[in-house]
């Protein structure tokens, strides 16, 4: 019987010996590992080889816990990852947390409430801030409604929040600022220029 055929991802900062050691394990399950890659070039792949030809391209991948960021170059529909750069503690989660910063703080402002030692409280925020993340994708403005989530001598407490784009963009600053400059270094030790970029 012959083995199942597999391309195995990887996250892009792994080294040669992880690679390695990653391919080993797929072939100890019983895999015929053609080859190994990064989940960032495989998602380059998805997108690129059918849209561009014979092009220079940036893949800029800002995942949960990583960002990465892969200059590919396209030939003939045969691609070659030139460069990977990141920051590997940058991700949507440092997002959540930046939310979950300012919910806090509005919070404490509005109601008196510091909620920073409230480890149940700090949990069902935190799921509020990532949902209020994901759904300010699609829409300019969200609601936060967390009813009765703690409580004090006064009796429950609740939160009612609307959160916009603009304020959303303005608590992660900081945080897209980060990746520019491993975005300009992978364009500089690839000497490639923005304007190369297809």
């Amino acid at each position: 019987m012959s083995r199942l055929k597999a391309v195995i991802t990887v996250p892009a900062y792994f080294n040669d010996s992880q690679r390695q050691t990653t391919k080993d394990a797929g072939q100890i399950a019983g895999l015929n590992v053609l080859r190994v890659i990064s989940k960032l070039t495989a998602a380059a792949l998805v997108y690129v080889l059918d849209k561009f030809k014979d092009k220079v391209t940036a893949v800029y991948d800002l995942g949960g816990g990583t960002f990465d960021i892969s200059i590919l170059d396209i030939m003939d529909g045969v691609f070659k990852v030139k460069f990977t750069n990141g920051d590997a503690s940058l991700g949507g989660e440092d997002f959540d947390q930046a939310s979950l910063r300012h919910i806090v703080k509005e919070f404490k402002r509005e109601i008196g409430v510091d909620l920073t030692k409230d480890n149940v409280a700090l949990q069902r925020f935190l799921e509020a801030a990532e949902k209020a993340k994901c759904e300010l994708s699609d829409s300019v403005q969200t609601d936060i409604n967390l009813p009765f989530f703690t409580m004090d001598a006064s009796g429950p407490k609740y939160l009612n929040m609307k959160v916009t784009q603009p304020q959303f963009e303005g608590f992660i600053t900081d945080l897209i600022k980060r990746t520019i400059a491993p975005s300009q270094k992978a364009l500089q030790d690839d000497k490639v220029s923005k304007h190369d970029l297809g």
